[in-house]
């Protein structure tokens, strides 16, 4: 049974949502759970109660099972508690109180709180039980005894003890299947999808992730038509321009296509109540934490005027500690690359020389691939541990160092053999067959992968499950034993993260890496083949319902992340789009010079000009094309106008109390 209804009004409805929340801790047999009595378990249960949650406890073939919900009002007391700061009806973010919450902007869905939102409170609530009394508490479970200590988290305690063992999200079943229906299996609509929806079940960092998808995927169909009309018509004598025209259309295409997704970006953020600004600063607030210590009151009280050169000194000592860490760190990483990867890659492009048949040739790119992706993630492994010795600001910070060290090593993995081939042989043709392996043999990997090790994992987990049961013989003779509860079939799903580094990124990092590789691989050697863009937008039709099937039927729901933008991957296209514009016209050259030697001709000289010309289009356009829509900079400055005339009174009303006070 789940805790169903409908969600809370604005006057302060108490129906609970479904149960969101589960809880893991290990299951005692039936006699033991009876002579125990009055466990830990049961404590925690009765405090989770008496907090204002609605529990249930599931007893499971593996373990047992809490399962969480909670009315709105509870909720919204929790969000209140911690000072939770949401966005209001005039633009302004301020601190969430459940007797003004008509006062706060709802989301699409007509909740209060978004997913994330309703998680944090989730934990606040739970972490939130402590031992209040004067002395510590005995805690029994099985044959083992501990004791809770004053003003210690219960729950954090029985994690310490392993009495806990995992506390993740739930699928909420109607939900879930209602997106599996409109989303995840509706191929009828090649690129739509219901972002409001996935942004309300899966959080702002998942639905922005998809969001890029779509737009890049609906944008692929203009140069996939110009590349195949490219291919396929003969345009008699203006064939010479054919090439440098398309690429020209592409550089352009992605250019726009990068300042349009920023404006798609902050449309987003404006439809689900997202102050974009007040998000980046929420992103930074650990990076600001010294400067806050630095100037608040009780230290500016405490400290002196002479100490405050002192200070800063400091402050900018640890400034530039941390910026000769991450030279350093980045430095081991291109030491790597040089060392170790660079020779491994010349040693496979060698062999693919050598080798006559293509099917050979298909099968060492397989086993290439598959070799490099286990180097590349120890790679980024010892990326991970690089960034902890770095002196970055905040999660969002190592995660952005995290993402351009991995993608450097990504980088020389998927274009270095691609790189030897066009300037070794400067052969089109070549190329062409090289792109194609690469991309056919790459897309298939990696799909295969994505999506059958969370399948098999999960299938063994389970079969391993009830064989136990079996052996434990606990169930009657004859009876079958089969995990019948849903709870425990997504406790044994994987968790949505990143293959590198799960404590600083979750799983989005690899889909956001396949894109950025794939990109890079379409514009770098757009004039090679053409036709290289119809391949990649059927594989990300195929991709959107893929990575949608994979969170909804193959995971377990990921825990919600704030992040307003898709971050450092923006940047990282840019580059790719300069230097995109840089090889392209390295491979138009080898148009011009059929003998194979390098001479300043017309024809190179206009490639060099159009090189010059288009690194101008690339930083120009940029600027033609605003940043937001004029619809959400208009209401950005009527709330800023509406702020503005509310502070205005509030202190006209200060200051009128205070002259009534003085008279």
């Amino acid at each position: 049974m789940g805790a169903r209804g409908g969600r809370g009004d604005g006057g302060g409805g108490e129906e609970a949502t479904d149960f969101e929340v589960g809880i893991v801790v290990p299951k005692l047999s039936r006699a033991a759970a009876a002579e125990a009595g009055d466990d830990c378990v049961a404590r925690l249960v009765r405090d989770l109660e008496g907090a204002g949650l609605l529990v249930e406890r599931v007893r499971g073939v593996l373990a047992e099972f809490i399962k969480l919900s909670a009315p709105m009002g509870i909720l919204g007391r929790a969000a209140a508690e911690m000072q939770m700061k949401k966005l209001t009806y005039i633009g302004m973010e301020l601190q969430f109180e459940w007797e003004q919450v008509a006062a706060f902007v709802r989301q699409p869905d007509g909740s209060l709180f978004s997913w994330r939102e309703r998680f944090t409170c989730f934990r606040y609530l739970i972490y939130g039980i402590v031992n209040k009394t004067n002395s510590e508490i005995s805690l029994k479970f099985d044959d083992k005894e501990f004791y809770w200590k004053q003003n210690e988290s219960l729950l954090r305690r029985l994690e310490d003890e392993g009495v806990v063992k995992l506390v993740f999200p739930l699928h909420e079943e109607v939900k879930r299947k209602q997106l599996l229906r409109n989303w995840a299996l509706n191929w009828r609509d090649f690129t739509w999808q219901p972002i409001d929806e996935v942004y309300s079940y899966f959080g702002t960092k998942i639905a922005t992730y998809f969001a890029f998808l779509g737009m890049y995927t609906r944008w692929l169909f203009f140069p996939a038509v110009s590349g195949l009309a490219t291919q396929l018509i003969d345009f008699g004598s203006l064939q010479w321009l054919v090439l440098p025209a398309f690429f020209i259309f592409v550089i352009s295409w992605a250019v726009f296509f990068l300042q349009f997704w920023k404006r798609k970006n902050s449309a987003l953020l404006a439809r689900w109540g997202i102050n974009y600004s007040f998000a980046e600063y929420k992103a930074s607030a650990n990076e600001l934490e010294p400067i806050r210590h630095y100037l608040s009151v009780e230290r500016v009280e405490e400290k002196k005027f002479d100490d405050e050169p002192a200070e800063k000194r400091r402050l900018q000592r640890n400034e530039w500690s941390g910026v000769l860490l991450r030279i350093r760190n980045n430095a081991i990483i291109v030491l790597g690359i040089i060392c170790l990867q660079l020779p491994f890659e010349l040693a496979y492009a060698h062999l693919y020389e050598k080798t006559e048949t293509e099917a050979l040739r298909y099968v060492l790119t397989a086993l290439y691939l598959v070799a490099i992706q286990y180097y590349t993630r120890i790679g980024g492994k010892v990326s991970v541990i690089l960034i902890k010795y770095e002196n970055n600001q905040g999660e969002q910070s190592s995660a952005d160092s995290l993402i351009y060290k991995v993608f450097g090593l990504y980088f020389m993995q998927s274009y270095i053999g691609l790189f030897y081939h066009a300037s070794l042989y400067r052969d089109i043709l070549r190329l062409r067959q090289v792109l194609i392996q690469r991309l056919v043999v790459s897309q298939v990997l990696e799909n295969l992968i994505e999506n059958s090790i969370p399948y098999l994992k999960y299938s063994y987990k389970k079969y391993s499950a009830v064989r136990k049961k079996r052996q434990e013989r606990e169930s009657p003779s004859g009876k079958s034993v089969r995990l019948s509860t849903r709870v425990e079939k997504e406790y044994l799903k994987l968790s949505y993260t990143a293959s590198i580094g799960a404590e600083l990124e979750d799983g989005l990092f690899d889909d956001f890496l396949e894109l950025a590789l794939q990109f890079g691989m379409i514009m770098m050697f757009a004039c090679a083949f053409p036709l290289i863009f119809c391949f990649a937008a059927l594989n990300n039709v195929t991709e959107i319902r893929v990575d949608a099937l994979k969170l909804l039927v193959m995971l377990k729901r990921p825990v919600p992340r704030a992040a307003a933008t898709i971050g450092a991957w923006l940047n990282i296209f840019q580059f790719l789009i300069v230097m995109a514009i840089c090889t392209n016209c390295l491979l138009l050259v080898c148009l011009y010079d059929e003998e194979g030697k390098w001479r300043i001709e017309p024809g190179l000289a206009a490639i060099l000009i159009m090189e010059h010309a288009l690194l101008l289009v690339k930083f120009g356009f940029s600027h033609f094309v605003p940043e937001e829509p004029a619809w959400v900079r208009a209401n950005r400055v009527r709330y800023v106008a509406q702020a503005q005339t509310v502070c205005s009174q509030q202190l006209l009303r200060s200051i009128s109390k205070l002259d009534t006070k003085w008279e």
